[in-house]
């Protein structure tokens, strides 16, 4: 996917760890999709590369010296209400999250995840959504409403907590019987449960539920 130019989207890369920045750029770089346009290793300086390079999307992380991702975020911001942001960080609460969109940030992303998240989180900020882990949107999502701000809830932050146990089990190979044991329901029960999420999601099969899972981060591959 790229941009409406039928070019790589361009990337500034923020992190205070030169390997860090190296092994994102080489995963990015190599899906053909991106194109890093511009690193920096302080929040600061990643202000000024901004007005530089002009990418699409800025990956920062969260904590730095001196100047934060949140700062780097609320002053790029103020400079540019447009520019799209994603806080790639060694945490993964609500919390954290909170403080990252509220700065202005358009996706959060754990460093733990797998890269298809990080790559699915740029390709939907980068084309104006915003980009939220699965497992911690709706937290996220009422903690921002609690403060009179609106996010739109993901897709996957709609489905119940019973609903995301069934959908991890059937998206990695497991049957309804062995589902059933594990969760002490019936078997007809995960059936129903199956038949619910392909509903709720407009899926046809385990196949569609397997790659919505893989997509939305809530397995690895």
């Amino acid at each position: 996917m790229t941009t409406a130019e039928n070019r790589p989207i361009r990337l500034v890369l923020v992190d205070d760890h030169d390997l860090v920045r190296e092994g994102l750029k080489r995963i990015l770089e190599s899906t053909g999709e991106f194109e890093v346009v511009g690193e920096a290793s302080r929040g600061d300086a990643a202000i000024d590369l901004y007005n530089d390079v002009e990418p699409d999307v800025i990956v920062t992380d969260l904590s730095m010296p001196g100047a934060d991702g949140i700062d780097a975020t609320l002053a790029l911001r103020s400079i540019s209400p447009h520019v799209r942001i994603i806080m790639l960080t060694m945490y993964s609460d609500e919390h954290h999250a909170v403080r990252a969109i509220r700065a202005g940030a358009a996706g959060f992303v754990s460093k733990d995840s797998p890269s298809e998240v990080l790559i699915d989180a740029i390709r939907r900020v980068a084309h104006g959504e915003r980009y939220l882990p699965p497992d911690i949107a709706e937290a996220v999502a009422e903690l921002l409403e609690k403060e009179g701000v609106t996010t739109p809830r993901p897709l996957a932050a709609r489905l119940s907590k019973r609903e995301l146990e069934v959908l991890r089990y059937l998206s990695a190979g497991q049957t309804n019987k062995e589902i059933a044991k594990r969760l002490e329901i019936s078997p007809k029960t995960i059936d129903t449960h199956r038949n619910h999420l392909l509903k709720k999601l407009n899926l046809r099969n385990n196949a569609d539920l397997t790659r919505f899972a893989i997509r939305h981060g809530l397995i690895t591959p």
